[in-house]
């Protein structure tokens, strides 16, 4: 608890942080924050022709079926690999500066939610645009899935961002694990054409019961089992926790390290 309280303090710097993120991502590009849509709009048109045009996927309204799960993919994986890098990013200030080392993958994780939830009105536009529609009875159960996989992006980014202070070359590898979990995961297909046989395994992925739940609410406009909440709540506690114990054991020597 007195980590908390301590991170809780430090709240003024994560928001600091956060907005000097936003502000100097696209700095000097000539569309600025603009990418933050064109982004997932251009992955969407690469994976809308490839799965639905030469592969045919055969689902019906198939790029909305992808977007609706390729923006919360995005924010993961930036999670994920953008993460690796945060502490070696601001390793001066680390090394000079006392301050609770969790405010750091904590306002980069912040941060990507932040693109994401933006993302999504571009999401809602596309849904109301083709006739889909949005079921707003139905949008209050988007809240605690992104809620959880925050709290699952923070474990990720805690486990990434702590042991690529030791091992440098992790930060590339992520890259390689992202693209291989992206394909283990149902963004780009649905999740009743994974084999009965691997299915157990399948379901060991954390991405895979919140993306799950992303697709029920924006794409069938259904409220998601209690089954795929409570198995995604489960697994994202999982690794906050274990993230918050590895980042906790690793971060005494980091101004060592760096």
């Amino acid at each position: 608890m007195k980590k908390f309280s301590e991170i809780y303090h430090y709240r003024t710097m994560i928001a600091s942080l956060i907005k000097r993120d936003l502000r100097g991502r696209y700095k000097g590009s000539v569309l600025g924050f603009a990418w933050t849509f064109l982004n997932p709009l251009l992955q969407l048109l690469v994976y809308t022709m490839v799965f639905s045009t030469i592969m045919r996927a055969g689902i019906e309204d198939y790029y909305l079926f992808l977007f609706v799960a390729l923006i919360p993919w995005i924010f993961f994986s930036s999670s994920l690999t953008g993460g690796a890098s945060c502490i070696w990013a601001q390793k001066e200030m680390v090394k000079k500066i006392y301050f609770p080392r969790e405010v750091l993958p904590i306002s980069h994780v912040t941060c990507q939610l932040v693109n994401m939830l933006l993302s999504f009105i571009i999401v809602f536009a596309a849904l109301l645009i083709s006739g889909k529609g949005v079921k707003v009875t139905i949008l209050c159960y988007l809240i605690p899935v992104i809620l959880v996989e925050y709290l699952l992006a923070i474990g990720i980014a805690f486990i990434s961002s702590s042991l690529t202070v030791y091992f440098r070359d992790l930060e590339h590898i992520l890259g390689i694990v992202s693209m291989a979990w992206q394909f283990l995961t149902p963004v780009m297909y649905s999740v009743d054409m994974v084999p009965e046989s691997v299915m157990p395994i399948f379901m060991l992925n954390p991405m895979t019961p919140i993306i799950t739940a992303y697709r029920d609410v924006l794409y069938y406009h259904q409220a998601p089992q209690l089954s795929t909440l409570g198995h995604a709540f489960g697994l994202g506690i999982v690794f906050l926790l274990f993230g918050w114990f590895l980042f906790g054991r690793l971060e005494r020597h980091f101004a060592e390290e760096l």
